[in-house]
């Protein structure tokens, strides 16, 4: 059985444990391209739509006069501090302000970032096999995500929140994020929407090693064919070129 992270859903609240589910967006283009459709600010954190925003989002965001377009965490992590870092962006969207400030606010790396490294994972994976999957790397792909997705990372530090708002191109929709357990609350089309961004970053040696010792793990619970060994030694030595 497969166990992908990736969802077309941004958020999505889950009645009884107080508990949402987000799609980050790890990836540069094509793979965010769908997280942010083209949309005019209206306004900011702030204030005016022509307030300044952090220089982080505008390169994840690509403004081009009052157009969104995606960017991309790469463009994130070629500024000067990030360096010697990898960049990770959570984003929600909604209509109700005070919730998704909620959300934001009550992000943490302990509990919500190993979602984020486990698709970033995911996604690397996925870019590097040439069969399905679970035919590439056997029970190795979906026990990696596991494991991933279990993991501490204690290094991951959050850096910064901003929001902006943005006027629809039309006809879209999208689940209001609910902190009280209530279940997924449907949401008419709406004009305006707010998107909240929440900026995290890790020193990459010591995600490296952690995934590495992530890999290794996994590979020894696991009992693949011989081609499909073969298939995950290639990955491992070769884990991190477009990571």
């Amino acid at each position: 059985m497969l166990f992908f992270l990736a969802s077309p859903l941004i958020i999505c609240a889950c009645a009884g444990d107080k508990k949402i589910v987000f799609h980050p967006e790890p990836d540069p283009v094509p793979e965010q391209a769908e997280s942010l459709e083209s949309g005019q600010i209206i306004e900011t954190q702030n204030g005016s739509a022509d307030a300044p925003i952090p220089e982080w989002l505008g390169r994840f965001l690509d403004r081009s006069g009052d157009a969104l377009r995606v960017g991309g965490i790469r463009q994130v992590e070629a500024l000067g501090a990030y360096g010697y870092r990898y960049v990770f962006i959570a984003e929600n969207r909604g209509t109700n302000l005070h919730a998704l400030r909620q959300w934001a606010d009550r992000f943490t790396v302990a509990q919500d970032f190993p979602r984020l490294a486990a698709l970033r994972i995911e996604k690397r994976l996925l870019a590097a096999a040439s069969l399905y999957p679970d035919d590439e790397y056997g029970d190795f792909f979906e026990e990696l995500i596991k494991n991933a997705s279990d993991a501490e990372y204690p290094e991951a530090v959050k850096e910064e929140i901003f929001w902006i708002k943005r006027r629809t191109s039309g006809g879209e929709t999208a689940p209001e994020p609910d902190l009280y357990g209530a279940g997924e609350a449907a949401v008419p089309a709406a004009p305006e929407l707010y998107a909240f961004f929440v900026l995290i970053s890790i020193d990459k040696d010591r995600l490296r090693a952690r995934i590495q010792e992530l890999l290794a793990q996994t590979q020894a619970g696991v009992h693949p064919t011989r081609e499909q060994a073969a298939a995950i030694y290639r990955l491992r030595q070769h884990f991190f070129e477009g990571f």
